[in-house]
């Protein structure tokens, strides 16, 4: 699965997803699949996210849901009854990360209520992990989810077509993991957009870590003290800030701000180096680069940093052809 909530859905990126082979586009907002849907996009659309109080827009739109609450199953169940539509989903598993799941002891249980309601098909099961916990993927969570779709498999006389083990966390364990059990699906994100996986951010060979990038217009250039001065109280965002005295130094300011991007998602070339932000401006030490008003800075960017500019409504996004790199 191809998860498309960082780049907002967008369809030129999401067209490039599906050509370059992956079998669903997975988002957590039902607006972003609406979005791809209106644009053309022909695929099989998962559902990351799933709020009981959208549950008839989701029969409508999406071919798969991930759940882990009875409530919401039945409105799906409704909504699908009455739409005469039968609604697949994926059950959710806790494995440790505690983000979403149903807790393993539970699981039978709930699994044995999901098969009575009407119009819904359980097509797997799933787990998430090095999300909010940071729990990593290893042989031994990813075998819980093997071993458990066996165990409902025999009880229930069902056949679970996905095990979706997680996302662009586990391709470190499932190009290392000797035997990978029963998963056959992975939700990937990041490692497909930023060419990184997640518990290290290391490089995955072969795939571009700088596909995106941002570039933002010099406002200001000039040699300024590094040390404010006058009294020093709270900055806009309630912080008493702290500065290191470098001497007069080459300071340039950049039109973008935390108005429009995560600041810890920005990398910038290793000759600048940002000293701090407000809602509408950078302030980078320009060191010897001779910035003037009007020249292009560009920087790398990371996924909370993807994921905010492409949220962003005041960044324009420029794609390029297949051949050279996508500019957001």
């Amino acid at each position: 699965m191809g998860v498309s909530k960082a780049v907002l859905g967008e369809p030129t990126i999401i067209e490039a997803m599906i050509q370059g082979g992956v079998q669903f586009i997975a988002d957590s907002r039902i607006e972003n699949i609406q979005k791809m849907k209106k644009a053309g996009i022909s695929t099989r659309f998962v559902l990351l996210r799933t709020p009981l109080s959208q549950a008839e827009s989701i029969v409508i739109n999406v071919d798969i849901s991930l759940n882990t609450e009875i409530e919401t199953l039945k409105k799906l169940s409704h909504y699908a009854k009455a739409y005469n539509k039968s609604h697949e989903v994926i059950i959710m598993v806790e494995l440790g990360d505690l983000r979403e799941g149903v807790l393993p002891c539970d699981l039978s249980q709930f699994v044995e209520k999901t098969l009575s309601l009407p119009h819904i098909k359980i097509v797997g099961i799933g787990g998430n992990l090095a999300c909010y916990g940071g729990v990593k993927p290893d042989n031994k969570n990813m075998h819980e989810l093997s071993k458990l779709t066996d165990t409902l498999e025999k009880k229930f006389q069902i056949r679970l077509e996905i095990i979706s083990g997680g996302n662009s966390a586990n391709y470190k364990w499932f190009k290392s993991a000797g035997d990978i059990g029963r998963i056959n699906n992975l939700r990937l994100g990041e490692s497909i957009l930023l060419g990184r996986e997640t518990v290290n951010r290391k490089a995955i060979p072969g795939l571009h870590t700088r596909a995106f990038q941002i570039i933002a217009e010099v406002i200001e250039s000039k040699k300024k003290p590094s040390l404010p001065y006058g009294k020093i109280c709270q900055d806009a965002f309630g912080n008493i800030p702290d500065f290191q005295g470098r001497g007069i130094h080459q300071r340039a300011i950049v039109a973008l701000g935390r108005q429009d991007i995560q600041m810890s998602g920005l990398k910038p070339d290793n000759k600048l180096e940002i000293l701090g932000s407000s809602s509408d401006h950078i302030i980078l030490d320009s060191n010897d680069h001779k910035l003037k008003v009007g020249d292009e800075v560009k920087f790398d960017l990371d996924y909370s940093g993807l994921l905010s500019a492409m949220t962003s409504p005041f960044i324009r996004k420029q794609f390029t052809d297949r051949k050279n790199r996508a500019a957001a």
